[in-house]
């Protein structure tokens, strides 16, 4: 009974270790699309970049970074994050992306800015 014990625990502690990696990775994705979705509708109606920018941000993975480009049809905003692993482990940093896109009001002027989240 020790000896398999011995043998499985470091493997369950990887699959854990795995599976909460993952679990995290997956957190930090449903952010950055919810930060450019709320960004994407807020540019896209005319708030000022500034606003649009610190909503983002606020709604981001830490250090994530902006781009929001309002055309005269549409309005793009992107985060982009990196995410490490909460713990120490082996597990290799993940680079997220994503993106949304609202159609612009009337009105609101074209404008393309890209912003980072303040040093810690």
């Amino acid at each position: 009974m020790t000896a398999e014990t011995a043998v499985a625990l470091p493997a369950l502690v990887l699959v854990l270790t795995a599976s909460l990696w993952v679990v995290t990775i997956a957190g930090a994705q449903l952010r950055c699309v919810d930060a450019a979705q709320a960004g994407a509708r807020a540019a896209a109606r005319g708030e000022a970049t500034e606003e649009v920018s610190a909503t983002v941000l606020r709604l981001a993975p830490e250090g994530a970074t902006v781009s929001i480009s309002a055309g005269a049809d549409t309005t793009r905003v992107e985060v982009i994050a990196t995410v490490r692993p909460p713990f120490r482990s082996p597990l290799p940093p993940a680079r997220l992306r994503a993106a949304a896109v609202a159609a612009t009001e009337p009105g609101v002027l074209p404008t393309t800015v890209d912003t980072s989240a303040p040093p810690p």
